[in-house]
């Protein structure tokens, strides 16, 4: 027996099961971040004047900046693989999914240098209450894209996608899904690019 509502939405909610299952999961890790960014205003508060202000000085802006230009392309990209499967269109889907996996990359890539960077300045967690709640933060983040790879990933090889000949509707969905959260992940940077490096 097949389970019903996988392409067809619930006259309940409006909502396929995948969608409302994505949205209940966003809405915990909502909860998640939300804890810890009101942890981090409270120990900023609680600081002694200008600590918060001296450990932020040793964050890389531009490298920062970097990272957020890319993971706002990345949104775009997911967008137009999904809209690719949309118009039917395999092969530009590959390509934008292909172009998203990059630019996950390269976020990747550029944090990993950054975090190197700290350590070779012997800047830890350890070193203060800021970096702390840095590392806590970025390093959460990171794992968040890192699963968002290995689901996209998957999509986009050839064992992940082989759906997309049997059940189009049920593959595109599924991308759909694997956008949602990505582009929650992106908006996670979004506020943590001001709050850690700007502010």
């Amino acid at each position: 027996m097949q389970i019903p509502y996988i392409t067809d939405e619930r006259p309940d909610t409006g909502l396929t099961n995948s969608k409302l299952g994505i949205w209940v999961f966003l809405a915990s890790e909502i909860m998640l971040f939300g804890g810890l960014f009101s942890a981090y205003v409270f120990l900023r508060i609680a600081a002694p004047e200008g600590d918060f202000a001296y450990w932020g000085s040793k964050l890389n802006i531009p490298m920062a900046t970097i990272n957020t230009l890319v993971l706002i392309s990345s949104s775009m990209t997911m967008i137009m693989s999904w809209a690719s499967l949309k118009m039917k269109d395999f092969e530009k889907y590959k390509m934008y999914m292909g172009l998203t996996l990059l630019f996950a990359l390269i976020f990747l890539v550029i944090k990993y240098f950054e975090y190197t960077g700290k350590f070779h300045h012997g800047i830890y967690p350890s070193s203060s209450t800021f970096m702390g709640i840095y590392f806590t933060l970025t390093g959460l983040h990171m794992l968040h894209i890192i699963g968002g790879m290995i689901v996209m990933g998957y999509f986009w090889l050839p064992f992940g996608n082989k759906m997309w000949t049997t059940e189009p509707e049920r593959f595109t969905n599924r991308i759909e899904i694997a956008g949602l959260y990505w582009h929650f992940v992106d908006l996670v940077w979004i506020f943590l690019f001001p709050i850690l490096y700007l502010l």
